[in-house]
């Protein structure tokens, strides 16, 4: 119950560190919790799109190698390795669940060796929903929701690399698509 206490006070403040991305995590009637992430870019549509669903548009804000096969049951495989190529070990895998073109993005990811047993545990239930709204022909705003995480000590840890990370990611995604 403290836990439970804890993380509704934490939930109930903003846990950002961006001062362009709002991060908040929710908790569900289930108890299960969702990190919230919203940015709005000055940018259209298609060009957010393309920064999420093409190769070409993955390296430009997300990973120095991406190969995008933009398809259900396709994949997002990125490499961060400077002398590495995609298929190297360090290789990310997405898995796309779904999509809906310029208005959502279900991706999960293929776990390895290198992620915490938690998140191993609970692999198949781990996903992240991106919905793209269009608020006019210059703006969107992109809602990223992390799901599967479970109210335990070991997630609310997790959230504290997490936040930043994916904050600093969608800063970087701000600054490609606004230039």
């Amino acid at each position: 119950m403290v836990l439970l206490n804890a993380l509704l006070f934490f939930a109930a403040m903003p846990i950002s560190a961006s001062e362009n991305v709002a991060s908040k995590m929710i908790e569900t009637e289930a108890g299960e919790l969702i990190l919230s992430q919203t940015l709005v870019v000055n940018s259209n549509i298609e060009k957010v799109w393309e920064a999420y669903t093409t190769s070409s548009g993955w390296q430009s804000w997300a990973a120095p190698k991406a190969e995008i096969e933009l398809k259900v049951a396709g994949t997002i495989k990125t490499h961060y390795g400077p002398d590495k190529s995609i298929g190297d070990p360090g290789t990310i895998t997405l898995n796309i669940v779904n999509y809906v073109p310029f208005k959502a993005l279900t991706l999960q990811a293929q776990l390895s060796e290198h992620w915490p047993n938690i998140m191993k545990e609970d692999a198949e239930n781990l996903m992240n929903l991106i919905v793209f709204e269009e608020l006019s022909n210059d703006r969107v705003k992109i809602n990223s929701y992390g799901v599967g995480y479970r109210n335990l000590p070991e997630y609310l840890e997790l959230m504290n690399y997490f936040i930043p990370a994916n904050e600093s990611l969608l800063e970087k995604l701000k600054n490609y698509v606004e230039k």
